[in-house]
């Protein structure tokens, strides 16, 4: 591709949209061509503020502009139809995770791209989360030794946007992409609990576990049901524990104390000290933006995108699993 601005559109302009909108109109190399909503509301608002064009019917949109690219922020239902679309057009896409809602339609998405030639990108978003990266950076130069156990906790209170999935292909595939990112590696098996307690249309309440090839055990703990929002990742090791807050960006490390063969009486007592707390200086930025220019950075640039459809079918097939699990009752192994 020429080193002109990349010509882009966006599909979906709601309440995760808007905020692609926004970041998108603040990127240099960007050329925000045209808009696409259902609601002719927020098209009209869109198109009068960044100065773009607009439409209600994204196949019109694909026709009628020229794109480099396209940000397809759609219900989870509509990825394959719309991010499809553009593909089939030749257009690079960068889609919301997941990938699609099923597995079958997230591999009809990733062999189009193939046989187009275009860029597929999933949202993956915590992936580019400054806390998460400065942990992937330590823990591949082995500050944490051999990792034992990921435990996630994503809890918070029902969103207010309307769900066309559960907590497990919703928010689960989020903490399922970023354990395979930190392990880099596949997963053997996974066995999970889900309920629905409060909103019946899919399952609001997911405990999961997951045994990763290199031994690691990693813990689901993701609900809708909690007043409080909580983002957390701890990462147990030979050396100590890792404990991320995707919220705040802070990422944490307490080191294991050298241990002794033998303790007094009095040490017993007093307990065992624990080592010492560090709290690393992280770098603060919005993920988003940060996803958004990795994107039209690779479409430039043609280079690989971080999250490839590859790992976004991988993050469904888990989810899949995790559903399967609960509802047969038993262990899914890979």
């Amino acid at each position: 591709m020429n080193m002109g601005k990349v010509r882009l559109g966006i599909v979906g302009i709601g309440s995760m949209g808007k905020n692609h909108l926004r970041v998108a109109s603040e990127i240099p190399d960007v050329d925000l061509i045209c808009v696409c909503d259902v609601d002719k509301k927020l098209v009209d608002v869109a198109t009068k503020k960044f100065d773009c064009n607009g439409y209600s019917d994204y196949m019109e949109m694909v026709k009628k502009e020229e794109l480099d690219a396209a940000l397809v922020v759609v219900p989870t239902n509509h990825h394959l139809s719309v991010a499809g679309a553009f593909i089939d057009a030749g257009v690079n896409v960068l889609v919301e995770k997941p990938i699609a809602g099923t597995v079958e339609d997230g591999k009809k998405l990733i062999d189009a791209a193939k046989r187009k030639g275009v860029k597929l990108m999933v949202g993956h978003i915590e992936r580019f989360n400054p806390a998460i990266l400065e942990l992937k950076r330590r823990l591949d130069a082995g500050q944490l030794g051999k990792v034992f156990k990921i435990n996630a906790r994503r809890i918070g209170p029902f969103p207010a946007r309307i769900r066309d999935v559960g907590v497990v292909r919703d928010l689960a595939v989020h903490d399922l992409d970023i354990m395979r990112f930190l392990t880099g590696t596949d997963v053997t098996r996974v066995y999970a609990e889900t309920a629905q307690r409060i909103h019946t249309n899919n399952e609001d309440l997911l405990s999961g576990l997951i045994r990763f090839n290199c031994g690691t055990l990693g813990v689901l703990s993701i609900n809708w049901l909690t007043p409080t929002k909580v983002r957390e990742l701890t990462i147990t090791g030979e050396k100590g524990m890792f404990v991320a807050n995707y919220i705040t960006q802070e990422l944490r490390f307490y080191e294991n104390a050298d241990l002794k063969d033998d303790y007094t009486y009095s040490e017993i007592l007093r307990g065992v000290s624990e080592g010492c707390m560090t709290k690393y200086v992280v770098q603060k930025g919005e993920p988003l933006k940060k996803e958004i220019e990795h994107f039209i950075s690779c479409v430039r640039d043609d280079k690989t995108p971080l999250v490839t459809g590859e790992d976004g079918l991988e993050a469904v097939k888990l989810a899949e699993a995790l559903i399967e699990s609960a509802d047969s009752e038993r262990c899914v192994k890979f």
